[in-house]
């Protein structure tokens, strides 16, 4: 396992064990940015008005189409370290 696979597995435990709840726009961009590290492009149809929540987790994995896993992983990392240096202030 690479380094960076392990620095990105050990940042979506922290992410699950942070103290405080991130607000809902830092959630949709973690959910987006582990999608994209693990899974790569967005694919399937966009879910209708009416499913605001995966609508907006969809939307939010779109806007990463063309990221590559690595970047994905390295900019998930930095938000979680981001978010952990913040809730202990």
């Amino acid at each position: 396992m690479s380094d960076l696979r392990a620095k990105f597995d050990q940042a979506a435990q922290d992410a699950q064990n942070l103290p405080k709840r991130p607000e809902n726009d830092v959630l949709l961009k973690l959910y987006a940015l582990y999608k994209q590290a693990t899974v790569g492009d967005v694919s399937g149809t966009r879910p209708g008005i009416l499913d605001m929540t995966n609508r907006l987790k969809y939307d939010a994995w779109a806007k990463l189409k063309g990221t590559a896993s690595e970047q994905a992983q390295t900019d998930y990392i930095a938000l979680v370290e981001q978010l952990k240096k913040a809730a202990t202030k």
